[in-house]
């Protein structure tokens, strides 16, 4: 008997029952998995307990693995995971934790932010699969925003006002919202900025969905003030608490 997938909000996230990550699937599998993600946005797989190596495994069946390389200020000699997963813990190569003003933790206190991991590549990743190995004593979610229903929310002025807008996205853009600055020109020179569409549509479904990002440092052809501005509104839209599942 196959898995089954059941609905966990009114608009998105599906939840999987009747599947164990760590066996080898079949190509229907794979098939039926993509097509539930483009209909249900998030999938929540509860009680799998996986090895890094079982889940690069099973993230294959969504394509091409993204390496992580250029997404933070870590050094390549200080990582502590393989290229094939983003490490996003506060602990280092040895596992001891960041202290409190190391420049990798300010860093990655920008995912914090509502961002869409990997808009500030010229190749966004397709999605994202976590794990959570570890978690505090409270807090620790992590929450998802529905674009497709936050998109078909908006006015139709604004719809029409944002089809043909494109935006930069850089890591400059979304760390600088925290006040995080002093990059090195090399650092300046991977986290050059790249230009998304603002609205994107998934071939699949048909459906339409605002590019969000805390990445998105301006509008093309926009001053950046303005830019700026109009991102915001559209985020807090974007995020109201109806489209967001928290996990």
């Amino acid at each position: 008997m196959g898995f089954s997938i059941h609905k966990v909000h009114q608009y998105f996230v599906g939840a999987v029952d009747g599947i164990d990550l760590k066996s080898a699937l079949s190509n229907s599998e794979i098939i039926e998995l993509n097509q539930a993600l483009d209909e249900y946005g998030v999938l929540v797989f509860k009680n799998q307990i996986l090895t890094n190596e079982q889940q690069i495994e099973f993230s294959k069946a969504f394509g091409a693995i993204e390496v992580a390389v250029g997404g933070n200020v870590t050094k390549e000699k200080d990582r502590r995971l393989s290229l094939e997963i983003a490490d996003v813990s506060n602990l280092d190569k040895d596992g001891n934790i960041f202290t409190r003003n190391d420049r990798r933790r300010m860093f990655n206190l920008g995912n914090r932010l509502w961002h869409s991991d990997s808009s500030y590549r010229k190749i966004p990743a397709k999605c994202s699969l976590l794990s959570c190995h570890s978690k505090p004593s409270y807090g620790g979610n992590t929450e998802f925003a529905f674009m497709p229903a936050a998109y078909d929310a908006l006015d139709d002025e604004i719809k029409n006002e944002i089809e043909e807008l494109v935006t930069e996205h850089s890591l400059i853009y979304s760390r600088g919202l925290l006040g995080f600055s002093g990059f090195t020109e090399d650092e300046r020179k991977v986290f050059t900025p790249v230009r998304q569409a603002l609205v994107r549509k998934n071939q699949t479904t048909g459906r339409k969905s605002t590019y969000l990002s805390a990445h998105i440092g301006t509008i093309v052809d926009w001053e950046m003030p303005e830019a700026r501005d109009f991102i915001r509104e559209l985020t807090e839209h974007a995020t109201a608490r109806e489209f967001v599942y928290t996990h």
